[in-house]
C-alpha cells in the first residue's frame, strides 16, 4: 500500500511566560529537567515529531531564551509577544511564519516538557481523518483549574468529536464535572488559520485572547474538531518548583524503566539519576546513588559502583568506576579500564586496561594501555593561566603520592618513584626519582618534646 506523503509541519513553541511562581530570575522555560532546559526538551520534541519548520514565541527581554533557541535549533524563527494577552495572541505573534507556511500547524508549550513524539504524531494524524483541528486532552484525577473538553462522548481509538472547550473560570457547574481536560496542545489543518485567529475576542473571565476559542469559531463555520486522548503525566505543565520536581520524577521513572528493559541492572533504581541523553549498554551494573549528567555513553558489561558522578564521559566495554568516582567532561575510558574510589578524571583518555585505583586527579591527559596511576597522584595541568597536557605511555607505572607537572611525557614502561615531583620528560623504561634526600637525626624528637614541654609548663 502506498502511504500518503507527510504534510509539511510548522511547530509553534510558546515560550513567553515569565514564570513568576518559580520565584526565579531565570525564565521559566530555561529551568532544567534531566540536564536540559524545558525549552530544549520541547524543541527536541518538535524535531522528533517530524517538524519541517519551527517558530518560537518569546516575551520581551528574554535574551537567554533566544540564545537557547539559536543554540539548539538554529533554523528556528523567533518572534516576540510584546504583551501577555493570552495564547491566541501569542500564536499570532508568529503571524508571518503562519502566512508563509503551507501545511499543518502544531502549537505546543515550552513549559510542558514530558509529551512524547508518539503522542504528537497521534494528534497530527487525527487530521488525516478529516478534522481541521485536533486538541490533545487527558483524563485528570483532579480537573480543578483545567479547561474542559466537551465532546459527543464517543471515543474511537482515543479520538472523539470535540464540541467545545470551556476554561475552568467560564465553565458551568455541569461542565466542571467533566474530567477530560485540555492540555493546550493543538494541531490545525486549514489554510484560513489566520482568519480564525483574528476572529478570536476577549469575551471571557480573564479578558484574554484564548486559543481555545478557535474551536467554537471553526465549528460555527462547519469545520470538524476532534479531541485526542493522551496520558495525564505527559501533560504536566510546570509553573512552580514543585511542578518541576514532579516532571523530573516522571522523566527519571521512565529512564530507569527503559535502562532496565534494555539490559542494565540497577541495584536501587530510585537512587540512580539519568540525563536526557544518557546511553546505557547491556549487562551494565549500576549501584546506588549514581548521577549521570549530560553527555554520558556507557558500553556493555560496565560496572559503576556506588556514589559516582559522571558528566560528558564515554565508558567502553568492561570499564569499572567507583565507588565515589567523578568523571568530568572529556573523559574517555577504554575497554577494561578501572577508575577507583575518590578518583577524579577530566578531559583525559584512558587506553585499554589502564587504571587509577584510588585517590588521584587526572586532568588533560592520555594514559597509555595498561599504565598504572598510583594512589595520591596529581596531574598538575593548570599554571594559573593555561591548561597543559600530560602523556603517560603504555605500561608506565606512576608511584603513589607523585605530582606530574604538565606539560610532561612519561615514556612507555617507565617508572616514577613514589613521592616524586616530575617536571621533565621521562624516557621509555627509565626510572625517575625527584624527591629530597632523607635525613635522620637520632634523638631529635625526644629533645624537641622536652624543650617544648618545659616552655609550656612555664606559661
Amino acid at each position: 500500500m502506498i502511504q500518503a506523503k507527510a504534510r509539511p509541519l510548522l511547530t509553534i513553541v510558546l515560550a513567553a511566560g515569565k514564570g513568576t511562581r518559580m520565584k526565579s530570575d531565570v525564565p521559566k522555560v530555561m529551568h532544567a529537567m534531566a540536564g536540559r532546559s524545558m525549552l530544549g526538551h520541547v524543541l527536541a520534541l518538535a524535531t522528533e515529531s517530524g517538524t519541517t519548520s519551527t517558530a518560537v514565541v518569546v516575551g520581551p527581554d528574554m535574551p537567554t531564551v533566544r540564545a537557547e533557541v539559536a543554540t539548539l535549533t538554529a533554523s528556528a524563527s523567533v518572534f516576540e509577544q510584546t504583551r501577555q494577552r493570552g495564547t491566541a495572541d501569542a500564536v499570532l505573534a508568529a503571524r508571518s511564519a503562519i502566512a508563509a507556511h503551507q501545511g499543518d500547524v502544531l502549537v505546543v508549550f515550552a513549559d510542558t516538557p514530558l509529551i512524547s513524539a508518539e503522542t504528537v504524531r497521534k494528534l497530527v494524524s487525527a487530521l488525516d481523518q478529516g478534522a481541521e483541528v485536533a486538541v490533545l486532552g487527558f483524563h485528570a484525577k483532579d480537573a480543578t483549574g483545567y479547561g474542559r473538553l466537551v465532546t459527543d462522548g464517543l471515543l474511537t481509538e482515543g479520538v472523539a468529536n470535540l464540541l467545545a472547550i470551556r476554561e475552568h473560570k467560564d465553565a458551568t457547574p455541569v461542565e466542571r464535572q467533566i474530567d477530560f481536560c485540555n492540555s493546550g496542545v493543538m494541531a490545525f489543518r486549514t489554510p484560513e488559520l489566520l482568519t480564525v485567529l483574528d476572529a478570536i475576542g476577549t469575551n471571557n473571565a480573564s479578558g484574554e485572547f484564548y486559543l481555545t476559542d478557535a474551536i467554537a469559531i471553526m465549528r460555527q463555520q462547519g469545520r470538524r474538531a476532534v479531541a485526542v486522548a493522551g496520558q495525564e503525566e505527559e501533560m504536566l505543565g510546570v509553573n512552580t518548583r514543585a511542578h518541576l520536581a514532579m516532571a523530573e520524577g516522571v522523566f527519571q521513572r521512565r529512564a530507569r524503566a527503559r535502562a532496565m528493559a534494555d539490559g542494565a541492572t540497577l541495584i536501587d533504581p530510585g537512587t540512580v539519576w539519568f540525563a536526557y541523553d544518557t546511553k546505557i549498554g547491556r549487562d551494565v551494573i549500576i549501584e546506588p546513588n549514581v548521577f549521570f549528567g549530560p553527555g554520558v555513553t556507557v558500553g556493555d558489561r560496565v560496572t559503576i559502583h556506588a556514589n559516582s558522578h559522571l558528566v560528558g564521559a564515554t565508558l567502553e566495554d568492561g570499564a569499572q568506576i567507583g565507588p565515589f568516582a567523578r568523571l568530568r567532561r572529556g573523559t574517555h575510558l577504554g575497554q577494561n579500564t578501572k577508575i577507583g574510589n575518590f578518583v577524579e578524571v577530566k578531559n583525559a583518555v584512558f587506553e585499554a586496561g589502564a587504571k587509577a585505583n584510588h585517590l588521584a586527579y587526572i586532568g588533560d591527559a592520555r594514559i597509555g594501555t595498561k599504565a598504572n596511576i598510583g594512589a595520591g597522584t596529581i596531574f598538575c595541568n593548570y599554571d594559573g593561566f593555561f591548561k597543559h597536557r600530560t602523556d603517560v605511555g603504555a605500561g608506565a607505572f606512576i608511584g603513589s603520592n607523585s605530582s606530574l607537572v604538565a606539560p610532561v611525557k612519561i615514556g612507555d614502561g617507565a617508572f616514577v618513584g613514589s613521592g616524586s615531583v616530575i617536571t621533565k620528560n621521562v624516557e621509555a623504561d627509565a626510572l625517575a626519582l625527584a624527591r629530597a634526600v632523607q635525613e635522620v637525626h637520632p634523638g631529635w624528637a625526644a629533645k624537641f618534646r622536652a624543650v617544648m614541654s618545659s616552655r609550656k609548663a612555664r606559661k
